[in-house]
Formats: structure tokens, C-alpha cells, sequence
């Protein structure tokens, strides 16, 4: 890709097995790249599992599977005539769009979002992790850089011998995500005891959102999002509010309108929805890990301890515009600034 200080309309295309209607860290990283990139004057085009056919992917029916996507990600490559590929995830599309950047002898990027080695390692234990890493070794390796959101990321997978990393960070809108949307929680938790405790994100076993369930904490806890695990999560731990999926502003007033964002996970490799709470004026806790360690470091708007109850109330505490003014620091649009930078790095 040829870049210069000017501004250029290079078209970009972008490969995405993850799509809308997912509700996850992953869409709305590449939502908001393209509303960034075509802000800085880039045409972007998406090549995703949308319009097309697709099945459930086995043990997470909210995940869809596109079936043949050759043919119709071929055409979309010779009509657009793209002067970038990124290909964003390891599912049916990235594969075939790497199979026909390699075979046309195009140039294209990869980024590595999703620890699924630990992830299918949690479902199917018979499974080694290092074979799941050595596919996707694999998958990545003819790429012309790998995008990865952290430095502890990028040090592990080095360690699993990948090559060719390079830091892609992420950034929150600070204009939706806001804590003027802070109500008192009637609006979605009727006659429920303060403190509120939030979850949000898959209510799945990778989450370790069990562990969070199983905290002895005052008031709500509060759980957003769906997932394998929702039914029987929910049937053990009734005193629990399980809200479901939500979008837009309902979502935005229950980071808000919450005291604590609670995130329980140990294997997320960013944790987009830290920065989310954060910008609402919502203090975290969550375990020391990468993940919240690289996102969160040693600031005082969050809480991180291997006890996670003593991190919830201890986040209590934390000033509420010392949390907001830590998200203040982060944009989508320094997130988008470095994507294109990468590209040029490997045109």
C-alpha cells in the first residue's frame, strides 16, 4: 500500500467473519474503523457473512458460519479493486480471502482479536491449546503484518512463534458513552439494592462470569449480554438481573447508572468494554491479567486483584471523574490514525 502525508482515497477493504447482529468487542472495533476511515477520506468496503448463506457454529448458535464464500468474496475483490485487504478474523470468509490474496499474489494484513486457543481448550478440553495455536500460526504467517491490541499480546504470541506484530490499540466514543446518561436504575433494574455490580459482554464459560455470580457483594449484580451459558447461569444464581442483549442508549445509561464494572474474564486479549464502563464515569474491577493490566496499567480508576470481591468494593471509592477522565484519553479515531499506519509500514 503507497501512503503519504496527503490525504489519499485509497479504497480498503476489510474481511470480517464477525458481523452484526454479534453484539461484541470485535464488530464494534471494525464498526468504528470504517466510520473512522471514511471520516479521514478512505473508501471502505466490508466483506462480511451478511446476505449471504450461513450456518450456526456448533456450541454458540449466535455465532453464524458463511458457507462458500469464494465466489462471491472473489467478485467483490475484482469490482472493488482494493489497494488494502485486512483480513480481520480466522472464520470461513478470512480463510477464502486468504487463499485468494495468496493464489493473486495480494498483499493483505491480518489481526489476531480472540484467544481461541484457550477458548476451544474451555470447550472441547481434549483439544490441545498448541494445536490450536499452530493453525493459526499458520493462518497468519504469509500476512504482511498481524495487528495485535497489546504488548502483552504481541510478547505472547511471539512466544507461540508468530512474527510480523504490530500494536493496533482500540478507543471508545466518549460522546455516547457518558456519564450523563447516570439514572437511578428504575428504568432497568425496578426495586433492585444499590450497589449495582455490572457484567457486560458473551455469558459464555470463557467469560468466567461464574466467578463473578459466586462474589458475596451488597445490592445488584447485573448482567448484560447473551450466550451459551445464559439459561443455566441464570437458573443458579436467581437474585441475579439478567438483562439480556442491549444496544444504543439502553446500554449507555447501564454503564452509567451502574457503581462497579465487574470484568471477570482471564483470557480477553483487549476487553473493549472496560474503556465503555470508563467513559460512563463507572470505576472496574477485574483480575490482574493481560487484558486489564494492558488497558488499565496502574490507573486509579479501576481496581485489579486476584480477589475480585475485595476489587469490587474497593471500587466502589474510586471517583467517578477519575474514571471518565482516564477514557477522555482514548479515541477511535488515534485507533484508526494507527491502523493506517500499519498498512503503510508493510505497503
Amino acid at each position: 500500500m503507497q501512503h503519504s502525508g496527503a490525504m489519499e482515497r485509497l479504497k480498503i477493504l476489510i474481511v470480517t467473519d464477525a458481523w452484526r447482529p454479534q453484539v461484541n468487542g470485535v464488530v464494534r472495533t471494525i464498526e468504528h474503523l470504517g466510520h473512522e476511515l471514511t471520516a479521514m477520506g478512505y473508501e471502505v468496503q466490508y466483506a462480511t457473512p451478511e446476505h449471504q448463506r450461513t450456518l450456526p457454529l456448533p456450541t454458540y448458535p449466535e455465532i453464524r458460519l458463511t458457507l462458500f464464500p469464494r465466489r462471491n468474496l472473489l467478485k467483490k475483490i475484482e469490482e472493488f479493486k482494493p489497494d488494502a485487504i485486512h483480513i480481520a478474523t480466522e472464520g470461513p470468509l478470512g480463510v477464502a480471502a486468504r487463499s485468494i490474496c495468496r493464489k493473486r499474489h495480494l498483499r493483505f494484513t491480518t489481526s489476531f482479536h480472540t484467544r481461541f486457543p484457550q477458548y476451544v481448550h474451555a470447550r472441547f478440553p481434549i483439544v490441545p491449546e498448541s494445536a490450536v495455536y499452530a493453525a493459526l500460526r499458520g493462518f497468519h504467517r504469509p500476512s504482511a503484518a498481524t495487528m495485535v491490541a497489546t504488548s502483552s499480546l504481541k510478547r505472547e504470541l511471539q512466544s507461540h512463534g508468530f512474527c510480523k506484530l504490530v500494536l493496533w490499540s482500540r478507543g471508545v466514543d466518549t460522546d455516547w458513552f457518558s456519564p450523563a446518561r447516570r439514572s437511578d436504575g428504575a428504568n432497568f433494574c425496578p426495586g433492585a439494592p444499590r450497589p449495582f455490580f455490572l457484567y457486560v459482554g458473551r455469558v459464555a464459560v470463557e467469560k468466567n462470569v461464574e466467578a463473578f455470580l459466586r462474589l458475596d457483594l451488597p445490592g445488584t449484580k447485573v448482567i448484560v449480554g447473551e450466550g451459551p451459558q445464559r439459561a443455566e447461569l441464570q437458573a443458579r444464581f436467581p437474585d441475579a438481573r439478567f438483562l439480556g442483549q442491549q444496544t444504543g442508549a439502553d446500554l449507555a445509561s447501564i454503564y452509567a447508572s451502574s457503581d462497579v464494572f465487574v470484568f471477570p474474564s482471564r483470557t480477553d486479549t483487549f476487553g473493549l468494554v472496560l474503556l465503555e464502563a470508563l467513559a460512563s464515569g463507572t470505576p472496574v474491577a477485574a483480575y490482574p491479567v493481560s487484558g486489564p493490566l494492558d488497558v488499565l496499567g496502574t490507573a486509579t480508576s479501576a481496581v485489579l486483584a486476584e480477589d475480585l470481591g475485595k476489587a469490587c468494593l474497593a471500587a466502589l471509592s474510586i471517583p467517578r471523574d477519575t474514571c471518565r477522565n482516564f477514557a477522555e484519553s482514548h479515541s477511535w479515531r488515534a485507533s484508526a490514525e494507527q491502523f493506517i499506519r500499519n498498512l503503510a509500514l508493510t505497503g
